[in-house]
């Protein structure tokens, strides 16, 4: 029999998380202040960011230290198995080997824990009260939720209005923690209020949200700001995800020859891949596969330029690939991808060739989750299933060359509070992108 399980033990989770900033022979473009359009430094972000979080957004240190509380919340459930797809390849009839790492068993269904759980330690550490934040499709207001109930602060979620009404569920998850959950555009801020002054039905998008979460945090000096995406921290705390992959492929005697992620705002694509790109950085032969939807093409359509994080222009300029901060996608059930910008570490790789990147339609990922359900048992979040619907093309292109091909992907999520949208696509109401 294959073997298709290979599991670490406690003692082998990372301690410390890779900072990729070390490897890439020049800093990363640097966040500028949006009014005086000069380097921002730390104590510009003060008021929204706790210092802890601030030190390592800015970092270029190659390896930097999880703190032990963190460790002990991590251990809940890391490390996450890493599994050897067998079923798929099988149904695929392909001599590539298939692996994925599951991040769908954390208590947040996601892995958006990773990085919640390191920033409501650090927001606790300076006596941060409460905890603004977006989500698009919810995994992120629930990871943060869960977070903060472990460390004792209130949440306030600002989710994306599609994904508010299509994903009532995930508000559930938020409010069984203890997070407070508004839909926006709201009328809980300045901001909510003009857009829906102006829009009365707008859809919503997470650059509204952010501009959001970011009005209530300054507004209130115990409160500050978390994002669960884009941000160098944030990938950062998700490389947990990919340093666990090298050493469980370690453990298959593998090498992948791609790997894959699904990307809206980068983190769990950086989490990936970014311990795979020191190796290439260093000569391995590797690549990385960035997969985005159609409806919302930021690297394969959207400039690399600074540009604004949020509608309202208040967040500082990030140096990303961006469709620009007034563009709203269409309302696809992969909420958790509709993001205009992109995480700037990973625009960065994209932009000096370490990473490509592809755009893929609605109905295409969701035949992928059906192929990937029936072959491997997981039902997947819909913003999962644009990686696996790549290595699925990945695994055909190598049976249409006859040769073995190692592909490695990252199932971000589970998608069993996303039923609705396979109802959805089974009833036939979801339509095209291309």
């Amino acid at each position: 029999m294959e073997r298709r399980q290979f599991l670490l033990n406690q003692s082998d989770i990372p301690t410390e998380w890779y900072n990729i900033a070390a490897d890439l022979g020049e800093p990363p473009p640097p966040p500028l202040h949006p009014a005086t359009q000069q380097p921002c430094k730390p104590e510009d972000l003060a008021p929204i960011f706790p210092m802890g979080v601030l030190e390592q957004e800015m970092s270029t240190q190659r390896w930097i230290k999880i703190p032990e509380p963190v460790l002990e919340k991590l251990a809940l459930w890391r490390p996450s198995p890493l599994y050897r797809a067998v079923g798929l390849e099988k149904a695929l009839k392909t001599p590539a080997k298939i692996f994925y790492k599951y991040e769908g068993t954390s208590p947040a269904g996601s892995h958006k824990l990773n990085t919640a759980i390191a920033q409501a330690y650090y927001n606790k550490l300076e006596g941060t009260t409460r905890i603004a934040t977006e989500t698009g499709a919810g995994q992120w207001g629930a990871a943060l939720s869960i977070a903060c109930n472990f460390f004792g602060i209130g949440c306030t979620v600002y989710m994306v209005k599609c994904s508010y009404q299509a994903k009532p569920y995930r508000r559930s998850m938020m409010h069984t923690f203890g997070g407070e959950v508004y839909p926006s555009p709201s009328e809980k801020t300045e901001f909510g209020r003009q857009v829906l002054m102006n829009d009365p039905d707008c859809p919503g998008s997470l650059g509204i949200a952010i501009s959001e979460a970011i009005e209530d945090t300054l507004a209130h000096d115990d409160v500050k700001y978390s994002l669960g995406s884009v941000l160098n921290h944030v990938v950062l705390h998700q490389t947990i995800i990919g340093l666990e992959a090298k050493k469980q492929l370690e453990m298959a005697g593998v090498y992948p020859d791609v790997v894959i992620g699904c990307v809206g705002g980068g983190s769990n694509f950086g989490g990936i891949v970014m311990p795979f790109m020191a190796d290439k950085i260093a000569g391995k032969d590797v690549r990385a596969v960035a997969v985005e939807p159609k409806a919302c093409p930021t690297l394969t359509s959207g400039a690399y330029k600074y540009d604004f994080g949020d509608t309202a222009k208040m967040t500082p300029l990030l140096k990303m690939h961006s469709l620009g901060p007034d563009f709203i996608p269409p309302a696809i059930h992969a909420g958790g991808l509709r993001y205009h910008g992109m995480a700037p570490l990973v625009s960065l790789i994209v932009e000096k060739g370490l990473a490509e990147a592809v755009a893929v339609d609605q109905l295409d990922i969701f035949e992928a989750a059906l192929t990937f359900a029936r072959s491997e048992g997981i039902v997947v979040a819909p913003e999962s299933a644009h990686a696996i619907l790549q290595a699925i093309n990945e695994a055909n292109q190598a049976t249409e060359e006859g040769k073995e091909r190692v592909i490695l992907f990252n199932l971000s999520g589970h998608g069993f509070l996303d039923l609705g949208a396979y109802d959805s696509y089974f009833a036939d109401k979801l339509c095209s992108t291309d």
